[in-house]
C-alpha cells in the first residue's frame, strides 16, 4: 500500500485529477480515481465533479464497502469497478478510469487493442488489453468482468465506458494509461496503412520473461 503521507498523497491525487482533464481523456464529470490505503480505506475522487476542478476539499475517504469517512462529497456510482479490480488483486493501490478517445473508440466497437505488436507495449501491459463486455454500470455483470480481467491484467477496455488501468501507485496507473492511448493511435493509424503483423510466439515469450523479470503484471496468488 502507498507509504507516501496522506497529505502528499492528496496532492498527487489532485494533480493527476486535473492532468487527465488537461490531456483530454475526460470531459463533463468523466472518469474516477481511487488509492488503497492502510486500515481498508480508499482515498478517491468525488462524484459529479469535473477532475480539472478537484481539489483538496473535495477528496474523500470511505471504507471498503463505500461509506464515506472523510469529506463532504459522495463517492462516484462506478466504485464497485475499484472494488472489483482490488478484489482481484491484492497488490494493487491504484485504479484509475477514463475515457481517452481513441482507445474509448476501440472499446466503443468491441475492439480489444489487438494484436499487441511492439515490444515496448508487450513489456509494459503485456499480451493483452481486452475489452470487458458491455454491461450497465453498478451491474453484477459489469463488476464481474472487471474482477475478471483485473486478476489477468494491468490494463482493459470496459465497451461504452472508456478504459481501466491498475497500479502499485499513482504514476504507474497514469502511465499505463498513457500507453493504451498512445498505443490505440498507433493501432489506428497502421490499419489504415495495412495489415497488423504480430509478434512471434518466441518473441512474446521472450518479452513476458522480461516483463515477469522487472516485476511487472499480476502476482501468482499467494500459498
Amino acid at each position: 500500500m502507498p507509504f507516501a503521507p496522506l497529505p502528499k498523497l492528496r496532492a498527487e491525487v489532485v494533480a493527476l485529477s486535473r492532468r487527465l482533464h488537461a490531456n483530454g481523456w475526460v470531459a463533463n464529470h468523466d472518469g474516477n480515481l481511487s488509492v488503497r490505503l492502510r486500515g481498508e480505506r480508499l482515498l478517491m475522487t468525488p462524484t459529479a465533479y469535473s477532475k480539472a476542478d478537484v481539489d483538496d476539499a473535495s477528496l474523500i475517504i470511505t471504507d471498503m464497502q463505500g461509506r464515506v469517512l472523510e469529506g463532504r462529497k459522495k463517492p462516484f456510482s462506478e466504485l464497485e469497478l475499484h472494488l472489483a479490480a482490488y478484489r482481484a488483486r491484492p497488490e494493487v493501490d491504484v485504479v484509475l478510469h477514463a475515457h481517452p478517445p481513441v482507445a474509448t473508440a476501440f472499446g466503443l466497437t468491441g475492439q480489444a487493442l489487438a494484436p499487441i505488436a511492439m515490444p515496448e507495449v508487450l513489456v509494459s501491459l503485456g499480451d493483452s488489453i481486452p475489452t470487458v463486455p458491455r454491461a450497465m454500470p453498478r451491474t453484477p455483470e459489469a463488476v464481474k468482468g472487471v474482477e475478471a480481467a483485473s486478476a489477468k491484467v494491468d490494463a482493459m477496455l470496459l465497451s461504452g465506458n472508456g478504459a481501466l488501468t491498475l497500479g502499485p501507485d499513482l504514476t504507474l496507473a497514469l502511465l499505463r494509461m498513457e500507453l493504451v492511448e498512445h498505443y490505440a493511435k498507433i493501432l489506428l493509424a497502421a490499419r489504415q496503412l495495412g495489415p497488423v503483423e504480430p509478434l512471434a510466439p518466441a518473441e512474446v515469450t521472450k518479452l513476458l520473461e522480461a516483463r515477469k523479470k522487472a516485476g511487472l503484471g499480476p502476482r501468482p496468488p499467494q500459498g
